[in-house]
């Protein structure tokens, strides 16, 4: 049965990490009378939630054919890993003047979670964790307007991802994770942004930007199994 009573936002949401995940590649198109049945909600509000996504970026209308999920062209690859180096570095700028000590708990937690979803082989779950391990440097960099930027740009990276490295290649992982925690919690503060840049252009660095998926639109009923499970 189709969900009932969900908010504009958690539409929103589920839809965004969804995307954020990969169960929804570049490329497929929101149809919104089946978003309507997923969700058990009316048009109007589908057409706000796609239209915040669309204002996000992860979201492009294209005339007379609907809402597909977004395609980076390879300019727009590179711009989001460049901006990505750059906020990075400030959170972890703002992690120093908030003091990281009493954050180490929580990012070695994650870590652990990343190696345990690794050694599992568990994709879908190495791509949350991957991504989210950034999101909460942010958030414990105490830095909301940070930690909204840097969601932005965790969720567009995906998509550059997707389209550029098909093969879903893990390299965003714990042990470059756990080298940047290990300069936080000596207090060198220098080293992890140093850690940070460098793992951020070892990400690029595998990406095929000489090629694009662009075009490879799915079918619909990757709507349905892609959104039940967020």
């Amino acid at each position: 049965m189709p969900e009932t009573k969900l908010t504009e936002k958690q539409i929103y949401e589920r839809i965004w990490r969804s995307i954020a995940e990969r169960r929804l590649p570049p490329g497929t198109r929101l149809k919104e009378e089946r978003l309507c049945e997923i969700f058990g909600a009316s048009r109007p509000r589908i057409r706000r939630a796609l239209d915040q996504l669309t204002h996000d970026g992860l979201v492009s209308h294209i005339p007379n054919r609907g809402a597909f999920v977004t395609t980076p062209s390879v300019d727009e690859a590179r711009d989001v890993f460049f901006t990505r180096r750059v906020v990075e570095r400030g959170v972890i700028d703002a992690l120093k003047k908030h003091g990281a000590q009493d954050k180490l708990a929580a990012l070695e937690a994650h870590i652990a979670e990343e190696r345990e979803a690794l050694a599992e082989g568990d994709t879908a779950r190495i791509i949350r964790l991957s991504g989210a391990f950034h999101m909460l440097l942010a958030e414990l960099a105490a830095s909301p307007l940070l930690a909204d930027i840097l969601r932005d740009l965790v969720s567009k990276s995906t998509l550059v991802t997707a389209v550029f490295q098909p093969k879903c290649d893990t390299q965003c992982g714990p042990d470059e994770h756990a080298a940047i925690v290990a300069a936080l919690a000596a207090g060198d503060f220098d080293t992890a942004k140093t850690a940070m840049d460098e793992h951020l252009q070892e990400a690029e660095r595998t990406l095929k930007l000489e090629a694009s998926s662009e075009g490879n639109i799915l079918q619909d009923d990757v709507l349905g199994t892609a959104l039940s499970e967020g």
